[in-house]
């Protein structure tokens, strides 16, 4: 348990909200699968030209050779904008078809509603693009969460390893860094939050892998955040 008297909770989602099998073996999958058709049918998008840049090309030729630079991106994993963008549109239509729901850890609708009665702000932080988190949490299996939040950050604030996206997040939201909780199961994103002045959580949730040595306040569920 740990006590919180801040103003803001500052949350991850892959491995914190939501498991990181339902990303990793079915929100990605379902990207990948599909980015060929995608991108055919949108040639000549603004996405496909930042892709090219998160390649280290000048342009691609053709939709093959964008689709696997797109396969190349997700195979490193990379946090790259264009291909956070591109995954965020695919998903889409996904989300807006019925063919994807979001799984979101059982405990945590509910404190989203309790955080909120009390008055704290919840903001999200993660590498997926602003467009993919809000369609993330608008279609969970528990029902639209957006109404909870006040703001979604990503890659384009700059890396969640970095201290100065954090600095960047504070200022954003005219808050001194200390008034901030920031949840994640990542050590590094943590050290670079609280490096920047924020509180920290480690998220320790089924199917994370273990995490190195660290001295992060441990939770397994965010009824263990307490508010004061």
């Amino acid at each position: 348990m740990i006590t919180f008297g801040g103003k803001l909770i500052l949350l991850d989602i892959e491995g914190t909200v939501s498991p990181l099998a339902f990303v990793q073996d079915v929100m990605f999958p379902y990207a990948r699968q599909r980015a060929g058709v995608y991108l055919a049918m949108h040639w000549g998008a603004e996405v496909i030209s930042q892709l090219a840049r998160d390649a280290g090309v000048p342009a691609f030729l053709s939709p093959a050779e964008a689709e696997a630079a797109v396969h190349r991106l997700m195979e490193a994993d990379a946090k790259v904008t264009g291909l956070k963008q591109l995954q965020g549109m695919i998903w889409e239509e996904g989300f807006r078809n019925g063919e994807l729901c979001s799984r979101v850890f059982d405990d945590v609708p509910q404190a989203l509603a309790d955080w909120f009665r009390e008055g704290r702000e919840i903001r999200i932080y993660s590498s997926g693009s602003v467009h993919a988190q809000k369609l993330f949490f608008a279609h969970t299996k528990r029902g639209d969460l957006t109404t909870h939040f006040s703001g979604y950050y990503d890659t384009t604030t700059g890396s969640k390893r970095e201290t100065a996206s954090y600095l960047a997040i504070a200022a954003d939201c005219v808050l001194p860094a200390d008034q901030i909780l920031f949840v994640s199961d990542v050590v590094e994103e943590l050290n670079a939050a609280r490096n920047a002045g924020m509180f920290t959580a480690l998220a320790v949730r089924p199917g994370n892998s273990p995490a190195p040595p660290n001295d992060h306040a441990a939770i397994t569920s965010f009824s263990e955040i307490s508010l004061a």
